[in-house]
């Protein structure tokens, strides 16, 4: 494993607001400075009213100007809500103001509901074919101006922000292979396609000016503290979270609970867990066991770590104790 980096959703927790989450986004993003991450990857979501990073490249600024090195990086945008103009302005600019510290992840998902999609003014019949249209675009956007050029990003031209495909399906990894692009797949929430996904994308990766050879992330959930049962008691959070929105009631997240069963009945409860697959929980031994064994049957080249926690002070400890599990494993 080359890099290891954290993705943060921003939470807006009950009883609180987007502004709180957006604070401590920024609080998580320095200590994962401190502690070795290489990225801060945003994503976004819209409208989903536990999620504060709708406005990517907003948050992912706030970020960038209250850090030092650490990259900051979406993870992702997803393209077909955007004229791929626009992006290129908008991480442009970042690529700017914080030289060398952006990445700029695409996916090629709504990231929301169909009345949502509409008031986005995206097309749900088209917009996703033409992603990898939209994708050669957006990369022009980020090469030097040629004579006579009448459309370029400003800022953008000539900045050459590196750009990611993601993913939670076969598609993505062939199209980031066929594109010679670094691939990062979503096995947070989506397991099922992750071993298939990485073996496409390493046996059809296709060299380019971007990369010589495949360069492969994955996502895992943590939930880490002092005992088991506290693991487990943060995680029902998110649990809590993915039931509300299979439900169609997508909220703030709420806090945990001491009981899982309590959460939902056991068919629902079934549903979650196979969504949360990938997901490390327990001590810091238990923990260290499990992400041994995800990178002896992945080897990523980078391992993205995530995990929504209501308590923020829990969340920080959850990532110091991943974080000082994977310094020792980055070659």
């Amino acid at each position: 494993m080359q890099a290891y980096s954290l993705l943060d959703l921003s939470p807006i927790t009950e009883n609180s607001d987007a502004g709180r989450a957006l604070r401590n986004s920024l609080d998580l993003a320095q200590h994962a400075e401190d502690w070795g991450y290489r990225r801060f990857w945003m994503a976004e979501h819209h409208n989903l009213g536990g999620v504060a990073s709708a406005a990517t490249s907003v948050a992912l600024g706030y970020i960038a100007a209250g850090t030092r090195r650490i990259r900051v990086a979406a993870g992702g945008v997803m393209l077909p809500n955007h004229a791929p103009l626009v992006i290129a302005e908008q991480f442009g600019t970042l690529a700017a103001v914080y030289p060398d510290r952006v990445d700029l992840g695409l996916g090629r998902a709504p990231g929301t509901d169909g009345a949502t999609m509409r008031a986005l003014r995206r097309d749900p019949m088209t917009a996703a074919d033409q992603f990898p249209d939209d994708v050669q675009e957006l990369l022009r956007y980020f090469e030097p101006a040629q004579p006579g050029q009448r459309v370029q990003a400003v800022p953008g031209a000539g900045l050459r922000v590196p750009v990611w495909l993601l993913g939670s399906s076969l598609y993505s990894a062939q199209l980031a292979a066929a594109m010679g692009l670094p691939f990062a797949f979503a096995s947070h929430f989506a397991p099922a396609m992750l071993d298939r996904a990485l073996h496409l994308y390493r046996e059809q990766f296709q060299p380019s000016q971007y990369l010589d050879a495949p360069y492969a992330a994955a996502a895992i959930n943590v939930f880490a503290a002092d005992s088991e049962p506290e693991a487990r008691r943060l995680m029902t959070s998110v649990e809590q979270q993915f039931i509300a929105l299979r439900r169609g009631n997508p909220g703030p997240l709420k806090p945990p609970v001491d009981d899982p069963e309590m959460i939902a009945p056991a068919a629902e409860r079934m549903q979650v867990a196979q969504a949360l697959a990938e997901t490390a929980v327990g001590t810091e031994e238990m923990v260290s066991a499990w992400i041994d064994r995800f990178l002896e049957r992945t080897r990523v080249d980078e391992l993205i770590v995530t995990g929504a926690m209501y308590d923020h002070d829990a969340r920080l400890e959850s990532f110091r104790i991943a974080g000082e599990i994977l310094a020792g494993r980055v070659r």
